[in-house]
């Protein structure tokens, strides 16, 4: 569950886009990537296989700054690659914190609790922990042992500190419901304000291609997984998107919803595709083709795709934008 500081500024925001502003497409969170480098070699991941000398560029702290005033999203998260890793994080989660910005650090942990000295806890940062599963799930999944108990040990000791912090899991078709809903209680077991869950990207650059979800297996999956919710759990996540993946709503992908810059620029369409940049947020929106993108497009690229950067924008967009989706929320939450 957000703070409703945080829950009223998005509302607030989309109301704003929607009634006052009349815009149709308008970002709401930003995917700010500092580097691509990352301390772990996932087997489902498409954004560590560059050379070396991509590897090693970062942007700066005033390039992120420019990225988030010239987008003006109110939540901007940053993944990788692993952030921790950036020499300047601190800089760069300080500006934004003084920014006002709701900040989503995306990290594995293994580095998380000897920089924890660097951050300061705010209601405008929050650590999401990368966990897919319990232990054996999830250090298979990232191919290293002992990965699981490094990050579960890390979030203790930044919940203990007084750090907002979730757990983001990603799911492939492995995976084991009972399982998953069993991970779930240990989660809040640990003292995580909530948990945020998605199907994996079919990126075509990911060493392992057969453990990738479709989207009629997605639903499947999830329908199973999210079944008679237990009330002790709390997901970050919007509830029209914990519906939209067990199939009971039919969304379409708003990639500008959570447009993503890195160390080549704006990044065309999304954060999981890659095709061609910009120098502006404006060229971005102005000049890419949406309708080539979305599963009502043909690009093959987008059939099987239901991952929360593309899909939790629309939820959002449906829950704040109507008084029939505000209701459709309010059900969904009251029947969780």
């Amino acid at each position: 569950m957000v703070p409703i500081s945080q829950a009223w500024t998005v509302a607030s925001y989309v109301a704003v886009q929607k009634f006052i502003k009349g815009r149709k497409r308008y970002p709401l969170v930003l995917m700010l990537e500092p580097l691509f480098r990352c301390n772990l070699a996932c087997a489902g991941c498409g954004k560590i296989q560059y050379p070396d000398h991509v590897l090693s560029k970062r942007l700066t702290p005033q390039q992120c700054f420019d990225a988030v005033e010239e987008c003006g999203a109110p939540m901007v998260s940053i993944p990788g690659g692993e952030p921790l890793i950036h020499p300047e994080i601190k800089e760069i989660v300080d500006g934004l914190v003084a920014r006002k910005k709701y900040i989503y650090l995306c990290t594995n942990a293994l580095l998380l609790k000897r920089k924890l000295d660097l951050f300061t806890p705010s209601k405008y940062l929050t650590f999401s922990i990368h966990l897919d599963g319990l232990k054996e799930n999830h250090d298979t999944a990232v191919c290293r042992d002992g990965t699981y108990d490094t990050a579960v040990e890390a979030i203790k000791e930044a919940v203990k500190r007084g750090f907002r912090v979730c757990t983001n899991t990603t799911l492939f078709n492995h995976a084991n419901p009972a399982e998953v809903r069993e991970f779930f209680d240990v989660a809040m077991d640990m003292g995580v304000e909530g948990m945020m869950l998605s199907p994996g990207y079919i990126y075509e650059k990911a060493p392992d291609q057969q453990g990738f979800l479709h989207r009629d297996t997605s639903k499947q999956l999830f329908k199973q997984i999210l079944d008679q919710p237990k009330k002790s759990w709390k997901f970050n996540l919007s509830p029209l998107f914990l519906k939209f993946l067990q199939g009971d709503f039919d969304f379409e992908c708003t990639p500008w919803g959570s447009p993503a810059y890195n160390i080549f620029g704006w990044q065309k369409p999304c954060y999981l595709l890659q095709d061609g940049y910009v120098k502006t947020f404006k060229e971005y929106m102005e000049d890419t083709d949406w309708d080539s993108y979305g599963n009502k497009s043909d690009n093959p690229k987008c059939q099987d795709c239901m991952v929360h950067c593309g899909f939790e924008p629309s939820a959002v967009d449906a829950t704040f934008g109507s008084w029939s989706g505000f209701l459709a929320t309010a059900k969904a939450t009251l029947t969780a």
